[in-house]
């Protein structure tokens, strides 16, 4: 019997592995490390005691220390994902992202699990030229722009990374990183607030999918489904001290063509895709980026994603109740 610890598993890609073993390996039970018990309790109710829900701060190392969790594998989900409160905090957001992620390595290494995942980001590959249809491998990496507060986070994910690689090579700490692109689709929250669930609610209403830059960014997607088996493979299959990309490649591109995907085939063109720029961004929005993931290196362990953008989208229209 296996015993997984989860952190951030009240969170959306958190709760969505915790579903993932539930359903998958009867005998198992998930350790669940959360900051708030009462939604955590809410949501795995109907586990019962193979899930094991824990308060903890995981930015405190005295706290982490002292959780008694004899588990075998290891999932680090928490992190901040609001661009808002990388904009009005900073420091915090730093400090969370990388003491986070050494208190739970000294963890794993106190337990001497079998594997460990890192959550990591697509923003920690900084600004790369894929111009010409480049598709950028775990071994690049681009520049960052040292002197913006927001870029607090992805800084923050590569020094998190790093910790992870020294903590298996000095400590042979089996941690793998998983770099995911932007997730979605089954299981978002009602009060999800990010761009895709604000044009997804555009278009089950009819109304005009708003767009506060010219759209220009490249993103690249990849289903909530898709994405925990990559997860799974990763913890899996992957090789100690890598990282590994999360991303549909067929799910590429730029913020305005998928304004228009949603326009044109959810909400079967009643909305309209419009532009209203503030003079600030305070909206916290990444850096505009071209950036294309390469998914090969995953793929090469055996995985392959299998949900189109609109699937995504029809997906999350069922979650949000549009």
């Amino acid at each position: 019997m296996s015993v997984y610890l989860i952190t951030g598993a009240s969170g959306y890609i958190g709760s969505m592995c915790v579903d993932y073993i539930m359903h998958r390996e009867k005998e198992a039970r998930v350790i669940a490390l959360v900051r708030n018990v009462e939604k955590a309790a809410g949501r795995f109710q109907e586990f019962g005691d193979r899930v094991t829900i824990v308060r903890a701060d995981l930015t405190d190392r005295a706290v982490v220390a002292a959780l008694e969790a004899d588990c075998d594998e290891i999932i680090h989900c928490a992190s901040v994902t609001k661009s808002a409160e990388m904009i009005a905090h900073p420091v915090e957001v730093t400090e969370s992202i990388v003491n986070t992620a050494q208190n739970i390595l000294e963890l794993a290494r106190r337990c001497q699990i079998r594997s460990m995942v890192y959550l990591s980001s697509m923003e920690v590959y900084g600004n790369i030229d894929c111009s010409d249809g480049h598709r950028v491998a775990e071994e690049e990496l681009g520049d960052i722009a040292l002197f913006q507060v927001r870029s607090c986070y992805p800084l923050g994910k590569r020094m998190a990374e790093q910790i992870c690689f020294s903590y298996c090579k000095e400590y042979g700490v089996p941690v793998k990183i998983a770099r995911l692109a932007q997730t979605f689709g089954r299981g978002v929250s009602a009060e999800e607030s990010r761009v895709f669930a604000q044009f997804a609610r555009a278009a089950g209403a009819g109304s005009d999918i708003v767009l506060h830059t010219q759209g220009n960014s490249m993103g690249n997607y990849c289903s909530i489904d898709d994405a925990v088996e990559g997860i799974f493979t990763i913890l899996k299959q992957g090789a100690d001290g890598e990282a590994y990309n999360v991303v549909n490649e067929a799910n590429t591109m730029t913020i305005r063509q998928m304004a228009e995907l949603v326009a044109e085939k959810i909400a079967g063109k009643k909305s309209r895709v419009i532009c209203r720029i503030p003079k600030e961004n305070c909206y916290g929005y990444a850096a505009e980026t071209g950036l294309r993931l390469s998914g090969k290196k995953l793929e090469g362990l055996g995985w392959h994603p299998r949900k189109d953008l609109a699937q995504m989208y029809l997906d999350l229209m069922d979650a949000l109740g549009e």
